[in-house]
């Protein structure tokens, strides 16, 4: 296998989002490994129309222009990390949306997760694993969650995610179980 390709997703499209900033800080650890590339895809740059296809993706092709570059982007994909916000103990909207228009192109393939919000995104994360399965994919236990003290830490007290030395060793042991996976199905899916 070529090095694996992992998209870094972006998950809130709100003016002021924190997102960027985790999505740079994964993205800088990520890219001192010579293990795969890592690519930021932000969901603001492929705006999607809700979702009113006749069927499930996973019994036909989505009609919609959008919908239709949006599966050939995630398709080229071999594994990915999901940028989450918690709102109100959920994803957000846009990413659920998002998803929907998916189903082949993700079908066992890796997810992990960097998280925000109330108790660090953890119940954003839970239902995003839920999501994930339904689309074939294999959610990863090992995740890095941002908390409440160390966003407000960022937001409020001008400190960056960096500052926080034990958020980059979640990050190191996630990018590890990432890539392993990463190998292990792509492999797999080589092999049919």
């Amino acid at each position: 296998m070529s090095l694996p390709k992992i998209g870094i997703i972006i998950s809130s499209t709100r003016e002021g989002r924190f997102g960027d900033r985790p999505a740079a800080w994964i993205a800088e650890i990520a890219a001192a490994r010579r293990d795969a590339t890592f690519e930021i895809v932000d969901l603001r740059d492929h705006p999607l129309p809700f979702y009113d296809e006749a069927a499930s993706p996973a019994y036909g092709a989505v009609g919609n222009p959008a919908g239709q570059h949006w599966g050939e982007l995630m398709a080229g994909f071999d594994g990915f990390i999901f940028i989450t916000a918690e709102y109100n103990h959920s994803i957000t909207g846009v990413l659920k949306n998002a998803l929907d228009y998916l189903y082949p192109q993700m079908n066992r393939k890796p997810a992990a997760f960097v998280s925000y919000g109330g108790v660090g995104g953890a119940r954003a994360v839970e239902q995003l694993r839920l999501i994930l399965v339904e689309l074939q994919m294999a959610p990863l236990r090992n995740a890095v969650h941002i908390g409440m003290s160390e966003y407000l830490g960022v937001v409020t007290e001008g400190k960056s995610i960096a500052d926080y030395p034990y958020l980059a060793e979640s990050a190191r042991v996630m990018l590890d179980d990432l890539l392993w996976w990463t190998r292990a199905l792509a492999d797999a899916r080589s092999a049919g």
